[in-house]
């Protein structure tokens, strides 16, 4: 039964408007879910991105993209988890194979949705269409502003969804921030 739903969730998306949402996801925040339902609103499929998937442990990536897909999954609801897939996508040393490499990754798309201008010109040159994603409460929803708040033991909480504050939690994300 799992192959022939397989098989029909295949044809489906042959034949819908398939998006593309790429993000770091350091963590994943209410801005991201915001931009997910958004990006939902203009296609009937979305494949989400975790861009920088090969690196972790670092200051402006300190969650493993295993962590940063359980936020994902565990902060969207099941109806929304009907219309997702996600990928990793690690980051290339050659810019200008970066959007090739990730067309071997994910399945057909029509759409992307970025406001990050390197992105979007490098998919314009392939011919893409680009939707800007709507930005809530940027300057505090903001992975960098999230972290910093985690490792100062700031007023972080309200910022994520429930899913990504329990990960944030149990993998003791204030320590790691503070040891990096």
């Amino acid at each position: 039964m799992v192959k022939f739903n397989n098989f029909i969730k295949e044809i489906l998306l042959q034949n819908a408007m398939n998006g593309f949402l790429i993000g770091r996801f350091q963590p994943f925040h209410l801005g991201h879910v915001e931009a997910v339902k958004f990006a939902l609103s203009n296609v009937d499929y979305l494949y989400i991105g975790i861009g920088s998937s090969n690196k972790s442990n670092e200051l402006r990536n300190p969650f493993t993209s295993d962590e940063r897909n359980q936020m994902i999954r565990s902060s969207l609801d099941q109806n929304i988890l009907q219309h997702v897939s996600i990928y990793d996508i690690p980051d290339l040393d050659d810019h200008s194979k970066w959007t090739a490499s990730i067309d071997k990754i994910i399945p057909r798309y029509d759409i992307v949705f970025s406001n990050d201008d390197f992105t979007r010109s490098l998919y314009e040159k392939n011919g893409k269409k680009i939707i800007p994603v709507v930005l809530k409460s940027r300057q505090d929803l903001s992975g960098t502003n999230i972290r910093r708040l985690v490792q100062t033991d700031g007023n972080w909480s309200d910022l994520v969804p429930n899913g990504t504050k329990n990960i944030l939690l149990k993998i003791n994300a204030k320590h790691r921030l503070q040891n990096l």
